[in-house]
């Protein structure tokens, strides 16, 4: 199964708030230069990696002066804004010492429950990539509430897994991996090397929260975990002071605990978007369009030949032939009234005729699944 981390493409890295901070003692600039310096090597082998990094509030809570993680949420958001700037700092230091292009991206739940909110989110990432840049992505803590927060950043490191389609999420940790009992308390427990991430048994050895400093625990890696694999990716909980951590893992080595997915990142994409959407307009689609499509290309303005109801961008749209049968299904890459002006147009006649281009596509292949 760990052939399955040497062979990922694309890999999302999460580390927690007591390695980024040295247990809420302050940023760990050695500690960000380290992981720059394993981000550059899987870079070096034309893999891309996206960081998700928690650190903001107890960086703040140094700086000022706080040594127990306030409850109040307005507290909270203070500590994030004055953590963030320190945070960005040294990330950005840390990478450009090695010749690496960062960026930062803040989200929120809303992001990426709003769909066209996620294309949007999806698209910087995607672009980010393709550029070279290393994507840094925090929970947007200064404006986040209790009703769109994510809880941790371990559940957000999954969702960032599926939004670009990775095959790997690796969570650092100042744990070895998830042992059979809690090693602190039973001399019995072992580690477990690897598993199915669906397996319910996990939770019940995962038990309780986290420190004073990190938001989680064990048990919200396994929940992430089970959310990166019902996207397709395999999740590897990992000590991140272990040397070389990042790239031993992401090398294949035996390090940690391997939490694995059935399915590959585009087959559970696939059927997410076959199960769960509710079209809300359709495309009618000539046969060139069509046949593209079934050859697994992507759909383009110039093949649409009417646009029926009314969408924002990112709404799940049928694509239907003339005769009205439904030959796919996808999200959108432009609202309806644009849209229409743009179908039976070149996509190089985008920008001239709506002032913009979103993309070239109307439906990347991607978020498109035949039916």
């Amino acid at each position: 199964m760990r052939t399955r981390l040497r062979e990922a493409r694309r890999i999302v890295v999460k580390v927690g708030s007591a390695l980024v901070t040295n247990n809420g003692a302050g940023l760990d600039r050695n500690a960000i230069a380290d992981w720059a310096r394993q981000i550059a090597v899987l870079r070096a082998e034309g893999r891309q990696v996206v960081l998700v990094s928690s650190g903001a509030i107890a960086a703040g809570m140094q700086r000022l002066g706080w040594t127990k993680r306030p409850h109040e949420m307005h507290q909270l958001q203070a500590a994030a804004a004055v953590g963030q700037m320190g945070l960005a700092e040294a990330y950005d230091a840390a990478f450009a010492s090695k010749g690496l292009t960062s960026a930062q991206i803040l989200l929120t739940h809303e992001d990426l429950a709003d769909r066209k909110r996620y294309l949007n989110a999806r698209s910087t990432l995607h672009a980010l990539l393709a550029l070279g840049a290393v994507p840094i992505i925090n929970e947007n803590d200064t404006v986040v509430t209790d009703e769109i927060k994510f809880g941790d950043n371990d559940t957000l490191g999954a969702l960032v897994a599926n939004l670009i389609e990775a095959e790997a999420l690796i969570i650092l940790t100042d744990q070895s991996g998830l042992y059979t009992a809690d090693p602190r308390r039973d001399p019995a427990a072992t580690l477990v090397r690897e598993g199915r991430a669906e397996d319910p048994s996990f939770e019940t050895m995962a038990g309780g929260a986290g420190s004073g400093i990190s938001k989680g625990g064990m048990i919200t890696k396994i929940r992430a975990a089970q959310r990166a694999a019902s996207s397709g990716a395999h999740t590897c909980i990992a000590s991140g002071r272990e040397t070389d951590c990042v790239v031993r893992i992401a090398g294949g080595e035996s390090l940690g605990t391997l939490l694995y997915a059935t399915s590959t990142p585009l087959q559970a994409r696939k059927q997410w978007l076959a199960d769960h959407l509710s079209l809300a307009g359709t495309f009618v689609l000539d046969s060139g369009a069509v046949k593209a499509l079934r050859s697994g290309r992507s759909l383009l303005p110039i093949g649409i030949v009417a646009v029926q109801g009314d969408f924002e961008r990112g709404a799940a749209v049928a694509c239907r032939n003339e005769e009205g049968v439904e030959v796919a299904r996808g999200l959108t890459n432009y609202p309806s009234t644009e849209a229409r002006r743009i179908a039976r147009k070149a996509s190089s006649e985008i920008e001239s005729i709506l002032g913009y281009v979103d993309e070239p596509e109307m439906i990347h292949r991607d978020n498109l699944v035949l039916r």
